[in-house]
């Protein structure tokens, strides 16, 4: 168990800094350590809560406390494990239940990095939501640059690297949009503070947080169209080259048609047929196929076929 007082700084201290009402407080316990001290807390909470059976982020108001999970993508595998914790909190602090030290690391980065003219448990909460999008502007970017490289290396015609890695990037933007959808109607739940535990002129912090995660929703939209577009662009691509193997398959059937017909003609052994008798017959045939043949490259390069 780790437990922090809520000053300029964030202070750690024992059970008894909990009980000091002169400061608001901030706790870290594992499923097991909830289940056993619970009722330290002075918390009447009517769900259990347990982080590993958590499967969404989502906040629940009880009658006397708000409790809530977190279900967090892993910013190196967007769609492969999550990170999971739950709490509760009433206007006294908040309880993090945490297995897996995701959220310890968190608020750990939060005492190193902040220190607050107004300290508040509101102003706890913000920078410890600022600290879990943190990462995610960069991871954007970075998102976008892969699919700028993967357009350019199509529009080179390196089509068939590239599907698989797209349908990849887009899964990944759906967790994520799913994923700020959830942190939305979190930092709304927290805005319209039905129990009343957060004080009204810091309930900005809430909506601070809800607009920066929109703006980030926005930008999953932006890159998911960019992903429609991209295989609309890979398709454009497979056409064309399947139009190019079309055309030169028609231009190499045009140009034997006529030698496929001078064949025929001549394979039909007719008995009175003088050409079979004459000297210079062979030659003769073997010029004309010739000429055929170049006489259809420059009409298709005329045409623009080849």
């Amino acid at each position: 168990m780790r437990f922090y007082q809520i000053r300029e700084l964030l202070t750690p201290c024992g059970e008894e800094g909990i009980r000091d009402r002169k400061y608001q407080y901030a706790a870290i316990l594992s499923s097991t350590e909830w289940k056993e001290n619970s009722e330290i807390f002075d918390m009447t909470i009517d769900i259990e809560l347990d982080s590993r059976n958590v499967l969404e982020t989502k906040a629940v108001v009880n009658y006397d406390s708000l409790t809530g999970t977190f279900y967090v993508p892993e910013r190196t595998n967007i769609s492969g494990a999550r990170n999971i914790f739950a709490f509760a909190l009433d206007e006294k602090g908040i309880v993090l239940i945490d297995d897996d030290n995701y959220v310890r690391d968190l608020v750990e980065s939060v005492r190193r990095t902040k220190k607050w003219r107004r300290p508040s448990l509101e102003r706890f909460l913000y920078d410890l939501l600022e600290k879990m999008i943190e990462p995610d502007l960069r991871l954007l970017e970075e998102t976008e640059h892969r699919l700028n490289k993967a357009e350019e290396e199509i529009l080179h015609g390196m089509t068939d690297e590239y599907p698989t890695e797209i349908n990849d990037i887009r899964g990944e933007l759906l967790d994520l949009r799913v994923h700020y959808e959830q942190l939305i109607d979190f930092g709304q739940e927290l805005e319209e503070n039905e129990n009343g535990f957060f004080r009204q002129d810091n309930l900005r912090f809430f909506r601070l947080f809800t607009e920066r995660v929109m703006r980030l929703q926005d930008r999953v939209t932006s890159l998911r169209e960019y992903v429609v577009q991209l295989r609309d662009l890979v398709q454009s691509q497979l056409a064309e080259k399947q139009n190019r193997i079309m055309t030169l398959l028609t231009v190499i059937t045009s140009i034997f048609m006529p030698l496929t017909l001078i064949a025929g003609w001549y394979g039909m052994n007719f008995l009175y047929m003088p050409e079979l008798k004459w000297k210079w017959a062979y030659p003769a045939v073997f010029i004309v196929s010739v000429l055929i043949i170049a006489g259809c490259l420059v009409w298709f390069k005329k045409k623009k076929w080849l």
